[in-house]
């Protein structure tokens, strides 16, 4: 169910992280060691980036499987960035296959990922999280995915003046007064990094979240379930949900 992770710090090349890493984004999408549904991610993919100084992320998405995407593996070697969000999809039973529903969402300076699913989406869940946003936002959505839905509900939460954190935290309440869902959301502004832990699973280590760790280093840490997680340059701190 998805496969995502974020990063931010010191510059960081692209292709190591996506593609050249032991257990890279590109490694984890085709043989997940911790996803509990599905096999492979291979309904496309999806990544976010901020250079140096850029106060809003490039994005590329597309629905080829990033395991077949040679083309952004080679461009990936000439990119280095400061924060990255990527993603590789498993759709949702039911969702169009378009890169319009694939992550990174991006808004302003946020981008945002959600692995997972709202129970119930496309029947009276969708509606009821739709009808919280108002339909200016509503007005705003280009795809059929709840997941860019979630993102219109945090990002709500955040021109309200949440904190990141504050954000997911609400919208996972504002969620599961509706419905149920597997709920790891993912959020990054370039200089901070909020995800949570809600069904699925997560990995931290200063600087860096994944549904899986990229490499072999020994500080990686399991989140547990029910958790939120904030980075802010060398400080990680987990809290229950």
């Amino acid at each position: 169910m998805c496969r995502h992770l974020a990063s931010v710090g010191a510059p960081i090349a692209l292709r190591e992280l996506l593609f050249g890493a032991p257990h890279s984004l590109c490694a984890q999408a085709r043989h997940p060691r911790h996803q509990t549904s599905g096999a492979d991610n291979p309904d496309g993919w999806g990544v976010a980036w901020y250079q140096p100084e850029a106060a809003t992320p490039q994005r590329y998405r597309t629905v080829t499987p990033i395991w077949d995407d040679d083309q952004f593996a080679n461009r990936a070697r000439e990119l280095h960035a400061t924060a990255v969000l990527a993603a590789a999809r498993l759709a949702s039973p039911g969702a169009a296959l378009e890169e319009s529903g694939n992550a990174p969402f991006v808004a302003g300076q946020w981008a945002f990922s959600l692995n997972g699913l709202v129970r119930d989406f496309r029947a009276e869940a969708g509606n009821a999280l739709r009808a919280r946003i108002g339909p200016a936002m509503v007005d705003q959505l280009v795809g059929d995915s709840d997941s860019e839905v979630v993102f219109a509900v945090v990002r709500a939460r955040l021109e309200s003046g949440d904190s990141p954190g504050e954000a997911l935290r609400a919208t996972i309440d504002e969620i599961t007064t509706i419905t149920t869902g597997r709920l790891n959301l993912l959020l990054t502004d370039g200089v901070r990094v909020a995800a949570t832990r809600f069904g699925n699973s997560l990995f931290v280590r200063e600087g860096m979240v994944a549904s899986e760790p990229v490499d072999n280093r020994s500080d990686w840490r399991v989140v547990p379930d029910c958790s939120l997680v904030e980075i802010e340059g060398a400080a990680v701190s987990v809290s229950s949900l």
